[in-house]
């Protein structure tokens, strides 16, 4: 829990008990089905929260923001995204529905009433979105093939409306390849705004459609 605080100071009493509640949730659900890796459960703060939470040092979002969480898997990064900006609405897709229901539970015991989950894949969905957010789902030119229709366009964030995706590594090939102008992309290196050694080599590609 002290990987959030150090970085986020100005939460309410709220949001810090909720985000203390993460822990014993997931660990309770992780221990019926494998959502994250038993030796990964230790670093659920650093690795799967904190990395979430790095979409929150880019852009702050406007109460009413609509955002899509394609793959969210046990609720990265849309859990904790949900907690730290309560009066947007979160809309949590994944095709696996014994995941879906641990999100379903985990937004229930922590009355996120801002957050809808949903057993689908993003290609199925009908509406439109402010934002899309994910960790590394597929590759960049399929992601987009998924999602690409699904976003409103300019919006009234600091931010014009688009992709927030997390991934790590070397992506200069796989940007290449989605086509998309160099000036609508911006890559954000995760270790400028948290110290710790995971984050060295991981990044946020922001997308505007």
């Amino acid at each position: 829990m002290q990987e959030i605080t150090k970085y986020f100071t100005n939460l309410t009493d709220k949001q810090l008990q909720q985000f203390v509640q993460l822990d014993e949730l997931y660990r309770y659900w992780n221990s019926r089905i494998n959502l994250i890796s038993r030796k990964d459960i230790d670093q659920l703060y650093l690795h799967h929260i904190l990395h979430s939470l790095s979409i929150a040092k880019v852009t702050s979002f406007k109460p009413n923001t609509a955002i899509l969480d394609v793959g969210t898997g046990g609720g990265f990064p849309g859990i904790p995204l949900a907690i730290m900006f309560p009066e947007c609405r979160f809309h949590l897709v994944d095709s696996i529905g014994k995941k879906i229901m641990v999100v379903s539970e985990v937004a229930k015991a922590l009355a996120l009433e801002n957050v809808t989950a949903e057993q689908k894949r993003a290609e199925e969905l009908n509406y439109r979105y402010d934002f899309v957010v994910s960790r590394a789902v597929t590759d960049l030119s399929t992601f987009i093939g998924w999602i690409w229709k699904k976003i409103i366009p300019n919006g009234e964030n600091a931010l014009p409306n688009g992709i927030l995706y997390l991934k790590g590594g070397d992506l200069k090939e796989e940007i290449k390849a989605t086509n998309i102008p160099r000036n609508q992309i911006e890559i954000y290196d995760l270790h400028t705004f948290f110290k710790e050694d995971f984050f060295e080599t991981k990044k946020l590609i922001y997308i505007q459609l």
